[in-house]
């Protein structure tokens, strides 16, 4: 019996746009033969559709205009098990759902937020569980912990936003003492596919780059910079997680930014990372290490440096890495001799092991 299968794209965050791409890539690999699926749209102004609409219509935003949108809604009682459709006479239709994909980027989708109301639905869902979500797209949080377990990271200070008209000076003082000086990165707290990030390289350039990172979240973090290879990790499971091949990116840009990322599209992917095999190892274990300490279940992307060709400094870890036609994390497994529909089974399969 096939299952039902409901995927969750868009939403209010700076990453809408990836999350489309994402959720295309995952309605044409998921196996007709297997699921049934759906695909549940939310606008940029938080507005929930169950929607027909093709997934080249979803790649380019014009399924916003499909006519055959039905205004839906995920239930958190359990009796319901999926979404609720409002009907003009004032009732309601009710559609059972077996397994949620929160194909879902950055805030109110990869922070916990839609997680914590699958969770509360008892709806079984593909990815982290609402803790691990919020503490690895906390950039303040995960560092602290992963400092206190030992794991290699860039040195980095953290601060709120609203402080740092009256302490620039301080936080410039503590670029010098702690991070080793310029440059360095200022990122949000809380964003991801490098959204608000700035490489500042003098002290006249932290003003406007603060400015920057602030409008995504209330803290600030800075990191010293680091010079090496910008690899990352695939890894997969719940309780025994595994890791893939270890990629590299090759930037084109000063750094692997959004548009380096999705828009210029010249940016390079080694695959295996131009690593020594004892190196690769370690980033493997590491990557494992991080993603049972943190809590990650179903999958992550654990995005590292290597200086010096041995040195592995942990960057961060997404929850819920992207899978456009260019994301690693899909890329890494295909390597490995799991191809994307393989890959998206065995995602279900540990939701509802989960």
């Amino acid at each position: 019996m096939k299952q039902t299968v409901a995927v969750l794209f868009g939403g209010c965050s700076s990453e809408h746009e990836i999350s489309r791409l994402s959720a295309a890539t995952i309605l044409r690999n998921l196996s007709p033969e297997a699921y049934d699926t759906m695909a549940v749209g939310i606008t940029k102004s938080g507005r929930w559709f169950l929607t027909p609409a093709s997934p080249e219509s979803i790649e380019n935003g014009s399924w916003e205009n499909d006519p055959g949108n039905r205004q839906a809604f995920l239930s958190p009682d359990r009796g319901v098990h999926g979404l609720v459709l409002p009907q003009e006479s004032g009732a309601a239709a009710c559609v059972r759902v077996d397994v949620v994909i929160p194909a879902l980027h950055g805030k109110n989708g990869e922070d916990g937020t839609v997680q914590g109301l699958l969770q509360l639905a008892g709806i079984p869902y593909v990815g982290c569980a609402a803790l691990a979500s919020a503490v690895c797209m906390d950039k303040a949080v995960s560092h602290t912990l992963l400092a206190a377990a030992g794991i290699g990271q860039a040195k980095y200070l953290w601060f709120y936003a609203s402080d740092y008209e009256s302490q620039a000076d301080q936080v410039r003082e503590r670029i010098v003492s702690e991070l080793g000086g310029y440059p360095v990165f200022v990122k949000p707290a809380n964003a991801g596919s490098s959204v608000g990030v700035s490489k500042v390289t003098r002290a006249e350039e932290l003003d406007g780059a603060v400015a920057k990172a602030a409008h995504e979240d209330w803290r600030v973090v800075i990191e010293e910079f680091i010079d090496g290879q910008e690899v990352e990790c695939a890894v997969l499971g719940n309780e025994k997680p595994e890791a893939a091949l270890v990629g590299e990116i090759g930037a084109s840009a000063e750094f692997y930014d959004y548009d380096d990322k999705y828009i210029s599209g010249t940016s390079q992917l080694f695959i295996p990372a131009r690593l020594s095999p004892e190196t690769a190892e370690e980033v493997r274990r590491t990557a494992c290490r991080a993603y049972r300490l943190l809590g990650c279940e179903g999958l992550a992307r654990v995005d590292f440096f290597v200086r010096g060709g041995s040195e592995v400094i942990l960057n961060e870890l997404n929850t819920l890495p992207g899978f456009t036609s260019i994301s690693m994390y899909p890329k890494l497994w295909e390597a490995c001799g799991l191809p994307c529909t393989a890959l998206l089974d065995r995602l279900i399969a540990l939701a509802l092991e989960r």
